[in-house]
Parts: structure tokens; sequence; C-alpha cells
């Protein structure tokens, strides 16, 4: 399947898989200068490409383990929703959970987005809803027989 990208700056970097078992594409920070994140900061960090997603697929960008779980730095959105309509700039909101300023440099690659297929659904009201065994068990309701 193809994906259409339109680079917006020249030093902009196309996604990548850097594995082939890779699920998720790299995106690269589009920057001229390296951007410095404090301690509880978060900066947009532009990418430099707009993408063509095919209808009914819609990208989902994540942390990447080594900058999230090394440096803590990743999305401060948690995963970020790519619509398949949306042809403005992949921005990667950075979030610094450490306690150290963080460095993110020109071309450094700060998240990873995955294609997926999207379902929609009709939304019906109803009175009532089908049962189940769980019911409205709710928050650690599943995980209290230890």
């Amino acid at each position: 399947m193809n994906i259409y990208i339109k680079k917006l700056r020249e030093n902009a970097i196309l996604p990548s898989y850097q594995t082939p078992g890779s699920a998720g594409a790299d995106l690269s920070a589009c920057l001229d200068a390296p951007v410095t994140i404090g301690p509880g900061e978060t900066v947009l960090v532009p990418s430099g490409l707009a993408v063509e997603l095919p209808e009914g697929y819609a990208g989902l960008v994540f942390a990447r383990s080594g900058l999230a779980s090394k440096r803590g730095v990743a999305p401060a959105n948690k995963v970020g929703v790519i619509d398949s309509d949306y042809r403005g700039e992949l921005i990667v909101p950075l979030h610094n959970h450490g306690r150290a300023p963080e460095v993110i440099g020109p071309g450094q690659r700060v998240a990873q987005m995955l294609f997926v297929p999207v379902a929609r659904m009709n939304f019906i009201e109803t009175a009532e809803l089908g049962g189940t065994a769980r019911g409205e068990g709710g928050f650690g309701s599943t995980g209290t027989g230890v």
C-alpha cells in the first residue's frame, strides 16, 4: 500500500522502518537547530511532512521506546491520531517526563507512526444494553483474584 508524502521543508526526512519487522515507521524532527525540552515541558516538534492517508485508515503516532524509557521523552498526547482527511504538517508534541533538560536535534527520530484500518460505527440510542458476565465492573474489577 502506498502513502503519499509531501515534504514541506527541504530538510524533512521521509518516515522509515528500521528493520524488516518494524511495525512503526520513524518520524524525524525537522529542525534548523537543536531544541531543549525542560523537565515537565512540552515542545511541538515539526516533521516537515504532510501525508495523504488512504480513506479508511489512520496514522497512530507513538513514542519511540528508547527515547521514552531512557530519556523520559514521549508524545504529550500519548498516542496521536492522524485522520485520513488531514493534510497539514505532522507535528509531534514531545513532553519531558524526566528531571533534567533533554535536547532534540535536527533529524533525530522522535516518534513512530503505525497505519491501521478504522471502522466507522453508527450510534443508536437504546434504553437497555445486552448483559455480560462482567456487567458494570470497572477499574480493576478483573484483577482482584491475585
